[in-house]
This record gives C-alpha cells, structure tokens and sequence, in this order.
C-alpha cells in the first residue's frame, strides 16, 4: 500500500494538460502502471507482489466512477483478479483525504457505495471465484455473460502463448517443457522473410497468422513464440485461437535487465538495445482475465 500510494500519480507529469480553464491527467494511470512495473523490476521486487502494486496504480481511480460504468461488474472482477478491491478503497479514500477536494464528501460516498457492491459481488477481499478456468475465460471475452455460467469446456487443442522481453529465455523455455510441439516463431519468420526487428513487422504478423490457422483448422496444439508484451497484441492472436476453441495458456517469462542485456549481446544477430528498451517501456504483464492459465517464471522461480 505504500508503494502504491509513493506511485499511484507517478505518471501526472507525462499527462497533465494545462488550459485556462482546466487542469487533466488523462491517462496517467495506464502510464502509471507501466512505469511502475518498470520501476519495481528494476528494484527486483517479486513478481507478485510486483504486479499488485501495478494493479493498485492502473486501478487506483476506479472507485470514484464506477458506479456510473454499465460495465461495473466485469470492472470490479477484473480489479479482484488483479489486485484487491478492498486495497483499493482504501487507496482511493487516502487519495481524497490526502487534498484539497471540493466534491471529496460525494466522492467518499462513491467510494463507499463501491465497497458495498464489491462486498455484494463476493470480491471485496479477494479474487471473485468463478465455475471454472474455461468459465472466467468466456466471461471476459463475451459481453453479458452470466458469472455463475458453468461453461461447457469445448476446447479442441492449447495454444502456449509466450511473453517476455528478448533474452528472458523463451527457446529454452520451449526446448525442455514442449519439445515436441510445434512452434510458430516470429524470430524464424522474420530472418526467412529477411525483416529486421526494426523494420515493418506487418508481413511477419501475417505469415504467423497464416501458420497458426493451419494448427488450428488441424485441432493440433502449438507455441506462439514472441515478446507478447502488450495486451492488445497478446489479444491478436488469442481471439484467433479461441475462435478455434484453443484453449489458452500464457507463459510469462523474465529476467533482469543485465541478465537480458548479456544475452543478447552473445547472440548472433543482437536485438538493437532500442528495440528491448521500447518494448520494456510498454509491458503490460498478462492477467487472468486473458487466458484459462498464466505462469510467471523468473530466476527460477514459478508463480501461477
């Protein structure tokens, strides 16, 4: 909590807009998320708890106007998954009483009445449950459903998405737990498809969806292999395989900084050190809500 509370507006200074009118932060929490995961893991805080701090920050405005989002119930899950509800009433209120507030009594009372739902929703101080793995996947990915709705699991193969920064290990990670599964790579596309990582990646994304779709017409599971590193372009090639009833499995992968940069260095064909340091600066770590399983591995150490 007090790490959240030291970075929760650490972003305003990059979003804030000045006019003689109004002062605005839009974004800043998004951009506050970001820059705290970057900060944390350069600290080599655990993943974890890493993450919570993360979620607290992108979260940490929620309270205040969710209640007036048709969409409240998948917002308040989502925050459950990610951080903790009640972690996060207790942010926004010190964020209140922290300034000067003209509206911080109706503000307070949102606050509150967010509690109370959340409390209603069974998530106020932990993860709201769900039937099943299959269950929480489809109810993020389809608008009104039912949480409760034990969704019949029809899925036909498993699509191992990897994601991490170059260097973090996700060919070794692929060698020794699926060796024998076939791998849709984009390092391989790109060096037969003579693109540099600088250059336009759209061939390379197309000649990888064109590949997957033959595992999946086929009903054969296989490795997405790339560095995955925000949410929208994870959801890519996730809304193609669940299109295929794939069941998904993210495999998160990272490593510090100085072991990344000594291993790209050894390689044959460095990734440019602007390229890692634009894709670090964009990392969104993948949740719950995007797949049936998610494993954090670093240094050795698991976490699902």
């Amino acid at each position: 909590m007090f790490a959240a509370v030291l970075l929760h507006d650490v972003a305003k200074p990059f979003c804030t807009q000045v006019t003689p009118d109004t002062i605005t932060a839009h974004g800043h929490s998004r951009l506050g998320d970001l820059i705290t995961r970057r900060v944390l893991w350069e600290l080599d805080a655990p993943p974890a708890w890493r993450e919570h701090v993360a979620a607290l920050v992108r979260h940490h405005q929620i309270p205040f106007w969710a209640l007036e989002r048709d969409d409240l119930e998948r917002i308040v899950f989502r925050a459950s998954l990610l951080a903790r509800n009640d972690d996060l009433v207790l942010l926004a209120k010190a964020d209140i009483l922290g300034r000067i507030c003209a509206d911080a009594n109706s503000l307070l009372d949102n606050v509150d009445l967010y509690a109370e739902y959340c409390a209603e929703q069974n998530c106020l101080t932990g993860p709201r449950e769900f039937p099943s793995d299959h269950a929480r996947f489809t109810y993020f990915r389809t608008p009104g459903r039912d949480p409760n709705y034990a969704a019949y699991d029809d899925t036909r193969l498993t699509l191992t998405l990897l994601s991490g920064l170059p260097g973090v290990g996700k060919d070794h990670w692929i060698h020794t737990h699926r060796p024998d599964t076939p791998v849709v790579s984009l390092d391989r596309l790109r060096t037969e498809l003579k693109v540099k990582p600088t250059g336009d990646q759209g061939p390379v994304i197309a000649a990888a969806h064109d590949e997957a779709r033959q595992y999946l017409r086929a009903g054969e599971s296989f490795v997405w292999n790339a560095t995955n590193m925000t949410r929208q372009i994870r959801d890519q090639t996730i809304g193609l395989a669940a299109a295929y009833k794939a069941r998904i499995e993210i495999v998160s992968l990272e490593a510090p900084m100085t072991v990344i940069q000594a291993r790209n260095a050894a390689r044959p064909h460095p990734v440019p050190a602007a390229v890692i340091e634009r894709l670090a600066n964009k990392w969104e770590a993948p949740d719950p809500t995007e797949a049936h399983t998610v494993h954090w591995i670093t240094n050795q150490r698991n976490e699902t």
